[in-house]
């Protein structure tokens, strides 16, 4: 059997965010593991075969300059985004390799900081850039902002390091960035934090449409579940003494058999009027949702389905006290949980932290991280990796007609 490229590689992700707050792409880090070359047309292909036409488009990072090599001598025209770090093209043969590359068709994107933008020769071998802002750059963009001259920020470009919200909003809205590489949550969830935070109205909106068109409680629990608080606020209101059901509920299937398609709809009328409508909110619950996909997916295939939902919400409510500016402790002791929930989200011990912590573990470049979890957990490297494109490759993009 032949062996697979993903058991000789460390991957991990970050998501881009384009103007209308929605996934533009995946940010795609890839490391060798060991000293051993990977075999970069087989990693290729594997990633050919997981895509389809609605997955989100892919910029590949690879971690070391071999690893960049390979890619720029064997990838064929049509490959995905290839990262290219300006400070590695001061090595002839790399810069040799970026050109030939260049000349084939493939399209790549110069990293490296807004203040040291490479001359104009080099320039026309990319496509794109991935510009990272210094504390200086944020500073100038902002002021620039506030005085209506020209900003030092370069139209179309991908950013990084944005921290705050209001050079979030001047990039996206006011410098036309084509996306932003990550969220500013610590700082959105701030700005935001005089007023309690609600399910996203969009969601709320498709639940109540599915249960008009009569869909399936597979569907039904599918849209609970993309929204952290909504799937919080349900199983609060499934528990509570309104509702006067004589035994806990401990799941959103098991709340949604328990409380009928008629009290769930007045429920969620209930719910509309207050839902947010904030698009800055929109990139932290499909953050969280992914980590929820992901740390569901890292489990053994042979877990059966109700522990399967567990594991979801394991990685769903692992955030919750960002949103609602709690302990996580007290906001999940409101619910009569599994206590394999519990353990994971707040004690990170139990059968489902391993998954949990690796979800987390993925959200970076943090390679030795997620060697040491594999080695800890006894989780093997292909199966993580697959795991992660393979929920990757499932994420939809909106594409312009």
């Amino acid at each position: 059997m032949v062996q697979s490229v993903l058991g000789s590689l460390v991957l991990g992700y970050r998501p881009l965010w384009n103007a209308a707050r929605r996934l533009a792409g995946v940010q795609l880090y890839v490391q060798s593991e060991g000293a051993a070359l990977v075999d970069a047309p087989h990693l290729l292909r594997t990633l050919q075969e997981l895509w389809t036409a609605s997955s989100p488009p892919l910029l590949l990072s690879p971690r070391s300059q071999a690893l960049l090599g390979e890619l720029l001598e064997h990838a064929p025209r049509g490959t995905p985004w290839i990262e290219v770090p300006g400070a590695w093209l001061a090595d002839p043969g790399l810069r040799a390799r970026a050109q030939q590359a260049h000349a084939r068709g493939l399209r790549l994107v110069w990293s490296g900081a807004l203040d040291h933008l490479p001359d104009t020769d080099t320039a026309r071998l990319f496509d794109n850039s991935l510009l990272h802002l210094s504390s200086t750059d944020a500073v100038l963009a902002l002021q620039a902002a506030r005085a209506a001259q020209g900003s030092p920020l370069i139209a179309g470009q991908l950013y990084d390091n944005v921290a705050s919200r209001a050079l979030l909003a001047h990039c996206l809205d006011g410098s036309g960035a084509l996306a932003v590489a990550g969220w500013p949550l610590e700082d959105v969830l701030h700005s935001l934090r005089h007023q309690p935070l609600q399910p996203a109205h969009d969601v709320v909106f498709a639940l109540m449409k599915a249960i008009d068109e009569e869909q399936s409680i597979d569907s039904f629990e599918q849209h609970l579940g993309e929204d952290p608080l909504l799937a919080y606020r349900f199983l609060v209101y499934t528990n509570s003494a309104a509702l006067g059901l004589r035994t806990g509920v401990d799941s959103l299937r098991r709340g949604l058999v328990m409380m009928g398609y008629g009290s769930l709809s007045r429920w969620l009328s209930d719910q509309l009027p207050h839902a947010a409508t904030e698009p800055d909110l929109r990139p932290i619950r499909e953050s969280m949702v992914l980590r929820a996909r992901l740390t569901e997916r890292l489990m053994d295939a042979g877990v059966g389905k109700d522990l399967r939902r567990e594991v979801y919400l394991s990685g769903l409510f692992s955030q919750l006290d960002e949103l609602l500016r709690e302990p996580l402790g007290a906001i999940l002791r409101r619910l009569p949980l599994s206590e394999r929930i519990y353990d994971a989200v707040v004690l990170r011990t139990g059968p489902y932290a391993p998954s949990l912590e690796m979800a987390c573990a993925l959200e970076s470049d943090d390679a030795a991280a997620i060697r040491q979890l594999c080695e800890t957990h006894e989780l093997g490297l292909e199966h993580v990796n697959r795991s992660l494109l393979r929920v990757l490759s499932e994420l939809a993009v909106e594409r312009p007609h």
